[in-house]
């Protein structure tokens, strides 16, 4: 059906487009095929078992509304927000762009949300069939930003299965300068002293720019391991890669997200792998739109996956299609359990 309906939705604006498909999910428009037990993908986080490692990536349910029928879908985890402490409209429209010749989007949304209390609100009353993450961060005039992550952490901590530190849009003036080893080091000794004031051992994750330097990688990880933070999530959006782009938009602000982001996004991928082993497992996000380069993702070093844009141009049937073609590969390389696949091709 989305095939046949794709050049129709390709002709509204994108977030016209996007606001449709979260109302057509919450009234379940979506005919939903039997989604097939298969052991080879399933996996178990956090006391959870997922059917499969595919996630849809922050940025798709920003107000958690409709993560329980992306659960339907197929989706093997669902994570929503970004959430700031209060509603924020975000950055002035329009704001996204398509770039279909390079199966692509630019987005500088910059934290559109309706704001933790109303969002907790609405999980408290739908509680998910799934494991849930909630991807936090400060408000754009915050004066305090560790402060809004806390506030976060208070509101969300008893509600989801893990919380998202997202240091990494580009999309928020002088977010990234959390990547820096001191700051980074000073926000996550914070959220560890909240959480043990709120006796709370929710999991942490921490989502990465691809934007990066190098020499960083190295003191990040010092970081990461030092609070022995579950999951890390590389990598969010780009503000580069736009040498090699076709379409019109491609100098448009904001992050690039979907396939020019896949190469460097598997890059990062090995490079983290090699200094955190099973320390901090990796959540491989960018470019994610078949088996292919899902497999690519995992053999690189990552145990979970999330996509988004892939969903954009595929359409709502592309979880079960990549589990299918991620389950042949598999059992073409004769690997009989996921986890054994997880890293296992590293390039040097």
């Amino acid at each position: 059906m989305f095939s046949k309906l794709r050049s129709l939705i390709f002709k509204l604006d994108p977030e016209l487009a996007h606001s449709l498909a979260i109302k057509a999910l919450k009234f379940n428009y979506f005919p939903i095929k039997g989604v097939k037990k298969n052991n080879i993908l399933e996996l178990e986080i956090f006391g959870k078992k997922l059917p499969n490692p595919i996630g849809i990536a922050a940025g798709f349910d920003k107000d958690a509304q409709v993560y329980n029928p992306l659960f339907k879908l197929g989706f093997g985890f669902v994570e929503v927000g970004t959430v700031t402490p209060y509603k924020q409209y975000g950055n002035q429209k329009p704001r996204v762009f398509r770039l279909e010749e390079d199966r692509a989007l630019i987005n500088r949304l910059g934290f559109n949300n309706s704001g933790a209390e109303k969002i907790s609100s609405r999980i408290k009353l739908d509680l998910p069939n799934g494991l849930l993450g909630i991807n936090v961060g400060p408000n754009n005039n915050s004066k305090n930003r560790v402060e809004d992550y806390l506030i976060c952490l208070r509101t969300f901590h008893d509600l989801a299965d893990y919380l998202t530190i997202n240091i990494s849009s580009p999309n928020t003036e002088n977010l990234r300068s959390f990547h820096d080893q001191n700051e980074l080091d000073e926000l996550l000794n914070e959220i560890e002293l909240e959480k043990e004031k709120l006796k709370s051992n929710i999991p942490i994750a921490v989502k990465i720019s691809p934007d990066i330097e190098i020499n960083n990688i190295e003191k990040i990880c010092q970081v990461l391991i030092k609070y022995k933070i579950d999951l890390v999530i590389i990598s969010n959006t780009t503000e580069k890669n736009r040498e090699s782009l076709k379409n019109i938009h491609k100098l448009e602000k904001g992050g690039l997200s979907g396939k020019p982001l896949e190469d460097k996004s598997n890059f990062l991928i090995n490079k983290f792998y090699k200094i955190l082993k099973n320390k901090t497992k990796i959540v491989g996000v960018g470019g994610i739109d078949s088996g292919k380069s899902a497999y690519a993702k995992i053999i690189n070093g990552a145990s979970l996956l999330q996509l988004y844009t892939g969903m954009i141009y595929k359409g709502p049937g592309i979880v079960l299609k990549i589990c299918d073609e991620l389950t042949d590969i598999l059992n073409s390389e004769g690997i009989k359990k996921l986890d054994e696949a997880v890293g296992s091709k590293l390039s040097t």
